[in-house]
């Protein structure tokens, strides 16, 4: 399988919000205040996906739009990969771009947070030589507080 990462475009967005959508709710629901999943409906990520364009990076696989990656400054803000490509090798793909990009932006560490019960990513995280550094206070776009875990790596140039 062959994986080309390219920035992301206005008609990759109805494939990322799906991508997005999907995902959160997988490695979210249960794990948040329940009122951050109300305003986190379909429709919210649609426009979510349209609005953070020059943000996002594209995983493509076969034509086929298979995960994103979210980075602004030293934040990997997101990481999200279609569930039929999970285990494929799309995920260390855009996270190792993710780590690239942020190491580009001058900053030699670069950090995310991840939802203390999304155990799957975590994992995933550790696997890649995160550290998770404790839980903190993630202040979501909706302006409501997320408990999460505080992951960092440091970069090498």
């Amino acid at each position: 399988m062959s994986i080309r990462l390219r920035q992301s475009t206005v008609e990759d967005t109805p494939a990322v919000a799906s991508i997005w959508y999907h995902g959160w709710r997988d490695g979210h629901l249960g794990h948040v205040p329940e009122a951050v999943a109300e305003v986190r409906t379909e429709a919210s990520f649609g426009v979510r996906a349209a609005d953070r364009i020059t943000d996002t990076t594209v995983a493509m696989v076969d034509g086929v739009v298979a995960g994103f990656i979210m980075v602004v400054g030293d934040e990997v803000e997101q990481v999200y990969v279609h569930s039929s490509f999970r285990g494929s090798g799309v995920a260390t793909a855009l996270l190792d771009e993710a780590e690239r990009q942020v190491a580009a932006g001058g900053h030699d560490r670069c950090w995310l947070a991840v939802v203390g019960g999304n155990v799957r990513a975590r994992r995933f995280y550790e696997r890649q030589g995160w550290v998770d550094e404790g839980p903190f206070d993630y202040h979501a776009a909706s302006g409501i507080v997320v408990p999460a875990q505080r992951y960092t790596k440091a970069l090498h140039p």
